[in-house]
């Protein structure tokens, strides 16, 4: 809360949110939440600063699937994350552009998905059009929640991150197999 508060907050925000996207442990929403609460009046601008920035370090982490993947994989493996990268490549091949977008809400380290994508040299625009989807779903529903529901909420939201996380991820996933299976007459 103490850096949330500080005059520099909205560049650590900055620098939080690209790091995390390509190579970093810790998610943006711990700096957001607290932003948005301590300035609600900042709060969207502070959403669409996390949002921009983890693009560009999503971006950071494409190219280094594509250029470096043998260097950053030894700590995929070392971090435990081995398992979820194998899955992660599996859904390319049958998600796409969607996967990007479940990615933002997803509580599997989105730097994985960034990875993998450059890995597999998936189209640079969708993913980029995907990642801006899904994560700035993602920080401008964290906003919105601070926004409404103020420090109580922060509690609740810090305890229960990586369940609400999956919820989403499945919300997500049933309203697009329902939306797929649905006769469409364009």
């Amino acid at each position: 809360m103490s850096w949330a508060q500080h005059r520099h907050a909205p560049y650590y925000l900055f620098g939080l949110s690209f790091a995390e996207s390509s190579f970093f442990p810790i998610p943006p929403d711990v700096m957001l939440a607290p932003m948005a609460l301590a300035k609600p009046q900042q709060a969207w601008n502070y959403a669409a600063l996390t949002t921009i920035a983890s693009v560009l370090g999503g971006i950071l982490g494409y190219l280094i699937g594509a250029i470096a993947f043998n260097l950053v994989h030894p700590y995929i493996i070392h971090f435990g994350y081995e398992a979820y990268y194998q899955e992660i490549q599996i859904w390319f091949k049958t998600w796409g552009f969607w996967l990007m977008f479940f990615a933002g809400f997803a509580p599997i380290p989105y730097k994985l998905f960034t990875v993998a994508a450059g890995a597999m040299n998936i189209a640079l625009l969708p993913f980029i059009l995907g990642s801006t989807i899904g994560r700035g779903g993602r920080f401008f529903l964290v906003t919105l929640v601070m926004r409404w529901g103020g420090e109580r909420i922060e509690k609740v939201v810090a305890r229960y991150i990586e369940r609400i996380g999956w919820f989403v991820v499945i919300l997500l996933l049933f309203a697009y197999l329902f939306w797929y299976h649905q006769p469409h007459h364009f």
